[in-house]
């Protein structure tokens, strides 16, 4: 149920009062004695005065490398630095506790500085892509009514146009810079202690925006308490986090699930964040080795890009492995699995959750299978009528946890909550043992000729021929069929369809390939070969562009 305002340390009241009506909320459950949270509680404080009280104020926080040089603050210089941003917010911005503050940098520590700084002074953060274009960060200012941003110096172009666009934007501070006026100027002359404001259990601390993949992006709010669950749950019970151990990734921190996994994660517990800008497949092996990072984040797509690098560097400190972000096929698992001898975490999260909900790890891991309910979670296959499916009956996934599904002043939220269950757009199938299998999203499963065909299936047979690097399936229209099934295909090496009648040969083989692995009905009567598949900057294939194609 949503506070009343007097319990609230939120001034600018603005996020709760475009929280969805009561009705609309998921069900929240906090059955886990570590999901137990006191009523007030400001997240910052769990990541640093809490953690350096318990003797780590001079562990090393995190890590990093500029051009120039390599980084380190322990977690009482981190502390440091937030509370001294902090000043900035307050005493130079003139900021109140409930506004919201955009936030605009790839993974440095500045970036995660800010975003630390933002909840320790009650407002609330708003971190976006890198990538993302003025016309994109202006919806965003204007859905969340965004007046103050830190944003970093190389990205300050883009947000400069979008103001324009937007002015309820009303200022701009750029940090990673030097000069007058810059965050790090301003921080100079602040005291390195700051309070952290008395906030709330349930005020809001977080916006994050929906990658977009389709349609207009959605606002999705988080509280404080949010913050500190996904890090009780996952990290806890599945990943089994330790002290001692060193994260490193690639997905931004913009997404909830770089956020988690190379920030929160970490600091919860009192270990090492490796924070890298601009990683390639390449230099992401190149720095496990250098970091001798104990924990890795990627999407699929990475860890396939990196397989045939493997054997040039030296893992030997890797432990553990996850990937989320989008569908992880059997072929990628098992073809990492016989490269480095870790046995992939797969994992499903979402925006709307804020992270991972259903994984497996070590010898509760299944091939083809996600996973089965993180503890602190619930999840089951909801059938048309929205009642529990029986087990192997494909079927909407919905799921129940600490954390839930609270859009941003949006008419979806009635589409993304039914009976206190999170729909999250996924179909999925649960086998004897409680497994989730991903089968498409429920927007993405092709119908042709009567038959319902999941594009991942198909994908996941196409990956296993020896030519193919990468490959999307999609449902186009069709008089005769209703929808045709198309694969979109990147080859390993595309001198091989540089010659159309070896490109025809090689579409056949790949039919013929399909058709040998799976029911016949499901094999692509279209492939097109290409340089690249779109994507989201998190990795998600943009499946709404490739079905803007024409069928070939």
């Amino acid at each position: 149920m949503p506070l009343h305002f007097p319990q609230s340390a939120h001034i600018d009241t603005f996020t709760f009062q475009h929280l969805p009506p009561p009705e609309q909320w998921p069900e929240l459950l906090f059955d886990l004695p570590e999901l137990q949270y006191p009523e007030r509680l400001n997240c910052a404080n769990a990541f640093l005065e809490d953690i350096a009280a318990q003797g780590f104020a001079d562990k090393i926080a995190i890590r990093s490398a500029s051009a120039h040089a390599s980084l380190k603050w322990t977690y009482a210089e981190l502390c440091a630095k937030v509370n001294q941003i902090a000043h900035v917010i307050v005493d130079e911005m003139r900021l109140a506790p409930g506004n919201r503050v955009l936030l605009r940098g790839a993974n440095n520590p500045m970036m995660a500085a800010c975003i630390l700084a933002v909840w320790k002074v009650g407002c609330v953060a708003v971190p976006t892509m890198p990538l993302l274009r003025a016309k994109e960060l202006s919806v965003i200012i204007d859905k969340a009514q965004i007046s103050a941003a830190l944003c970093s110096a190389a990205l300050h172009e883009e947000l400069e146009v979008a103001q324009k666009l937007s002015p309820v934007l009303q200022q701009i501070k750029c940090f990673n810079s030097e000069e007058v006026g810059s965050v790090e100027q301003l921080m100079q002359s602040k005291p390195t202690s700051f309070a952290a404001v008395d906030t709330h259990a349930e005020d809001v601390c977080l916006i994050s925006f929906t990658s977009g993949t389709t349609g207009m992006p959605k606002g999705t709010m988080h509280f404080h308490r949010d913050v500190l669950a996904i890090c009780d749950c996952f990290p806890r019970s599945i990943l089994q986090s330790q002290t001692s151990d060193i994260f490193i990734g690639t997905p931004p921190l913009a997404f909830t699930f770089g956020l988690g996994g190379l920030l929160l994660f970490p600091l919860r517990i009192g270990a090492t964040a490796v924070l890298l800008e601009k990683l390639t497949p390449e230099t992401l092996l190149k720095s496990i080795d250098e970091y001798q990072a104990t924990v890795c984040f990627t999407a699929p797509t990475f860890y396939r890009q990196m397989l045939p690098m493997v054997p040039n560097f030296s893992l030997k400190s890797l432990q553990k492995t996850v990937s989320a972000g989008e569908t992880l096929p059997a072929a990628t698992r098992e073809a990492w699995q016989a490269a480095t001898g870790l046995i992939m975490i797969d994992g499903i999260g979402a925006t709307e959750m804020l992270h991972i909900f259903i994984s497996a790890a070590g010898e509760h891991a299944r091939s083809g299978a996600t996973g089965k309910a993180v503890p602190g979670y619930q999840a089951c296959v909801l059938d048309e009528q929205g009642n529990p499916a029986p087990v192997g009956v494909t079927g909407r996934l919905a799921v129940k946890g600490p954390t839930g599904c609270r859009y941003l002043a949006d008419d979806r939220q009635k589409n993304y909550v039914l009976n206190g269950w999170n729909l999250t757009g996924d179909a999925y199938e649960m086998d004897a043992e409680g497994y989730f299998h991903y089968r498409a999203r429920t927007d993405d499963m092709i119908i042709t000729a009567g038959y319902n065909v999941a594009g991942p299936e198909v994908e996941e047979i196409i990956l296993k021929h020896p030519a193919v690097a990468e490959c999307a399936v999609v449902g186009l229209p069709d008089e005769e069929r209703g929808q045709i099934v198309k694969a979109f295909v990147v080859l390993r090496d595309a001198s091989k369809v540089s010659d159309p009648l070896a490109s025809e040969a090689l579409v056949s083989e790949i039919q013929q390939f399909v058709k040998a692995n799976v029911a016949p009905y499901k094999y692509p009567r279209c492939i097109e070969f290409k340089d690249a598949l779109p994507r989201t900057e998190t990795g998600k294939v943009q499946r709404f562009k490739l079905k803007t194609t024409t069928a070939k």
